[in-house]
This record gives structure tokens, sequence and C-alpha cells, in this order.
């Protein structure tokens, strides 16, 4: 409530709860934000951690009920601005007169993230989402998978949007940002790294192969193995599951690197580093004024002059106590 332009990409996990529940969560936030909703589709792929949350369906019934809960939710929403309802009779799912009574802002609906690397994720976001994502692979990977959903999302009429995961290391100088990536790592000992990719070895997530597949399961540990391309280090992934590279290097060196996959068509930058502040603040001083203006409008948040500290100020001042 203390927020006007922060937008919030909220998670939906088909299996734990309804479309038509999950609908009327999303209008009701996307009123009460003034439009400021994003979803993220989330299928799944630990096995043993969607047991525990009562889902008990195998890789390819996942992605059908991914795609019978996308479509219903969609169509809700969509059909809520002219007060319809909506009938459908899936495999998985089913609903009849389903309808909201209070569309979202946002027309027709809150815009639906999602991310995979199988066919039939690829197969979903070309036919269901609106803005496909895709962890940190390099250049040449992410082309592959831009140009297969691309032309899959085509043969139906539609277009996708594209985006990557990145977590990101910079430093004043390229030697500074190598030995910070170092460092982040330099604690870890082989057990740890086994026993977190045997964790990861147990899900059925063809995006957890591909980023084990990147550091060869833990076995890669030397700066020249984890680097797997140029400026693109794969050490992160060696304990953390999901998002596992990051790019490292000077400010120019990573503004490069960035710009190298906005040439590819990606639209959506979704960036982090640790520990996450800090990384935060470095790349907005060191690496967001280095980046072509049609990229930095891609990033989320704005170039900033004049002074803001002293503005705060002079205009914000504490209240006085009435105790």
């Amino acid at each position: 409530s203390v927020t006007t332009r922060l937008k919030f990409l909220v998670a939906v996990r088909p299996g734990l709860h309804q479309p038509s529940l999950a609908a009327r969560m999303a209008a009701s936030f996307d009123r009460l934000s003034g439009g400021r909703l994003l979803i993220n589709l989330v299928t799944g792929g630990d096995q043993t951690e969607l047991e525990g949350d009562g889902v008990f369906l195998d890789h390819a019934e996942r992605y059908e009920q991914s795609a019978e809960f996308i479509r219903i939710w969609r169509e809700i929403l969509t059909r809520s601005h002219s007060g319809e309802s909506f009938d459908f009779e899936g495999k998985h799912l089913s609903v009849k007169g389903a309808k909201l009574l209070y569309p979202p802002v946002q027309t027709p609906y809150p815009p639906v993230y999602f991310g995979g690397s199988s066919p039939a994720a690829h197969a979903l976001a070309a036919g269901q989402v609106d803005a496909y994502l895709t962890w940190g692979e390099p250049p040449a990977e992410v082309a592959k998978k831009v140009a297969d959903v691309r032309e899959r999302a085509a043969r139906q009429g539609r277009t996708v949007k594209f985006g990557i995961r990145l977590h990101v290391i910079v430093r004043e100088t390229d030697a500074q940002a190598w030995q910070a990536a170092e460092d982040l790592i330099s604690r870890l000992d082989d057990d740890t790294v086994i026993r977190a990719q045997a964790a990861f070895s147990r899900m059925d997530s063809e995006g957890q192969r591909r980023m084990a597949a990147l550091h060869g399961s833990g076995k890669k540990r030397s700066r020249a193995d984890l680097e797997i391309s140029p400026n693109l280090w794969a050490g992160v992934g060696l304990v953390r599951g999901g998002a596992g590279t990051a790019l490292v290097g000077d400010p120019q060196t990573v503004a490069a690197r960035i710009t190298e996959y906005a040439d590819l068509g990606l639209d959506t930058f979704v960036l982090s580093g640790y520990p996450h502040l800090e990384e935060a603040y470095r790349f907005a001083e060191l690496v967001f004024p280095l980046l072509p203006l049609e990229v930095q409008q891609k990033l989320p948040g704005q170039a900033l002059t004049g002074p803001f500290g002293e503005v705060v100020g002079n205009n914000y001042l504490p209240r006085v106590s009435q105790s």
C-alpha cells in the first residue's frame, strides 16, 4: 500500500489450488495494486517437494495439468471484463460456469511468465504464456530455445516475449570480479557439493539437468572449468538449485554480455547477486549507465539524477510525538 510503481511477480502452482480461486486472487491483487501484478506459472520439478504438497503427477502429466490450469485462469479473467462465464472439461481440471464479479485492472489479464526447458515446457510457453524465461545458459543455447519457442508460437498465431534469469558479480576491475566469484565458493567442501548435487539429481526438471551439465554435476571446480562461456560462471550452481550461473567481470564486460543477450531478442532480465542488496547497488552504479538506452528500458528501475537525499531530508520531516 505504500508503493506506486513496484510490480509483484507472484507464483501460482497448479495442483495446489484451483484455477478459479487463483483467478479471483489475481483479480483482487491486481485491483488493490492498481494493475501491478505479474504471474509466474510454476509447474515444478522436484518430485519430493511436489509429493509433500500432495501432487503425485509425473513430468508429462504436470505439464498437461499446467496447460489446463493456465487456460482456465486466462479465460476466466479475460471473460470477466464482459461478465461472461466459462466452461471447460479437461483431463485433470474442469469448471462449469466459472466467472468473476470484479475483473482485474490489466486487460485481458495480468501477464504470465513461465520457464522450462523440456519440449513440453516449450509447447506450453508457445501456446499459453506471455513471457518465456530461461536460466542463464551460453548465448548460443539461449538462442536455440528462443528460436524454438518463437517458431512454435508463430504456428499458433501468437507472439511471446523472452527473458533470462542470471546472477551478476560486477566489480571495478575484471580481476576483482573473478576474485569475488572465487571467494563466494571458497569455503565449500566436497561433501557439501556432493550432497547438493545428489538432491538436484533427484529432480525431473530438464532445466535443472541442463544447469548441472554446465558444471559437470559438481566435478568442475576451477575457474577455467566453471567459466562455461565468456564471463558466464557456473559456480553458483554447485550448491544452488535453479538459476546457477552468473555474469562476472568489470562494468564494461558485464554490460557487453547483457547487450549480447538482448540482441537475441530477450525483453526481460531478472538479475540477482550475493549479498543481494550490495550487488544491486554495484550493478546500478557500475553497469546500468553503460547499457544502451533500449537495453536500459528492458531492465527494472530508471536512471536517476538530482539531490535525492537532500529532497528527502527537506520534505519528509520526522513526526512530532503526540504522547
